[in-house]
């Protein structure tokens, strides 16, 4: 008998609370992770990966409960040293994080690939799940607003998301053999989309070359989780660049996104009032709590969307 395996797209902390749920209702080893690796950058010399490190810390009980991401204890003794030296302390590297920089910088020079680098780093913490990175290849994202091109840490961290956003420019890279053969596994049962930004961490993911076309050949069912609560997100910019890009805020303009890419969409209870439009748009509906707050609200909302996404095998 196939052991049924199960894919996630990921990225920020969102992706990451699903990740957690599903990685402690699934067998050890059914699920892996596809990350996005649009947002990786260098920074004082360093390859930074904030969601592959976030999921990495989730998974490995490491993270910080009040941020969501970064280390749980941290300290930033190197960064303030970094200020007194007038270096670029716009984006902070805790004490603790600092380590994983240095050795994946380390690692990559002496010639490991980025998929290499972070089964290493999941292997040292104990994790039940596979991470993949979307790309070994640079696949940045840039952001672009009424004034300028920014690279996406600029837009995110340095410019908190402010500017208005007009459209966004992809990497791509290059989908890489693990990605690939992921995506064709035996027993893959789903494919599920986290309930992460769909311009700033999904997308990204879509654009590699070659996955999303290895995605559509898969027979598994597709089903994402929105972003959007009552015309809101709970967290960072996801609502105000639905507004700025001409999108409605709203559960069925998550599904209007989707559509000809998820089979399904998992939206909130208080939401229920738009499973009628969000069908009418191509997908699929069903409504469950969203709300990551504890364990057992990640394992609920992992147990609810698997159970979605069987419902809609062939």
């Amino acid at each position: 008998m196939t052991t049924e395996r199960w894919l996630l797209l990921s990225g920020g902390v969102g992706g990451a609370k699903l990740a957690l749920g599903l990685d402690r209702v699934l067998p050890p080893g059914a699920l892996t992770v596809i990350a996005n690796t649009g947002d990786d950058f260098r920074h004082l010399g360093l390859h930074v990966s904030p969601d592959l490190d976030t999921l990495v810390y989730t998974l490995g009980g490491l993270v910080n409960p009040e941020t969501g991401w970064g280390r749980d204890g941290e300290t930033w003794q190197f960064m303030n040293a970094v200020a007194e030296l007038g270096g670029p302390d716009w984006f902070r590297l805790g004490d603790l994080d600092l380590a994983v920089h240095v050795e994946r910088t380390r690692r990559l020079a002496a010639g490991e690939t980025l998929t290499a680098v972070t089964a290493a780093l999941g292997e040292r913490h104990g994790l039940r799940t596979r991470i993949l990175p979307m790309s070994d290849a640079p696949a940045p994202t840039r952001v672009r607003t009424a004034n300028a091109l920014l690279d996406f840490q600029d837009y995110f961290v340095r410019q908190r998301a402010e500017p208005v956003v007009t459209g966004f420019d992809y990497g791509g890279g290059a989908a890489t053999p693990a990605v690939l053969a992921a995506c064709a596994a035996p027993g893959l049962a789903g494919i599920l989309i986290a309930p992460s930004n769909p311009w700033l961490s999904i997308a990204p993911v879509l654009a590699v070359p070659g996955l999303a076309a290895a995605l559509r050949t898969s027979a598994a069912p597709i089903v994402a989780v929105s972003p959007i609560i009552a015309g809101a997100a709970l967290k960072g910019p996801t609502a105000k660049i639905m507004r700025e890009l001409g999108v409605e805020v709203s559960a069925t303009g998550i599904a209007h996104y989707y559509r000809g890419v998820a089979d399904g969409l998992v939206l909130d209870s208080a939401d229920a009032a738009e499973a009628t439009p969000v069908e009418a748009a191509g997908l699929r509906a069903r409504t469950a709590p969203t709300v990551m707050r504890t364990l057992e609200d990640r394992c609920a909302l992992a147990r609810a969307t698997l159970d979605f996404a069987r419902s809609l095998r062939p």
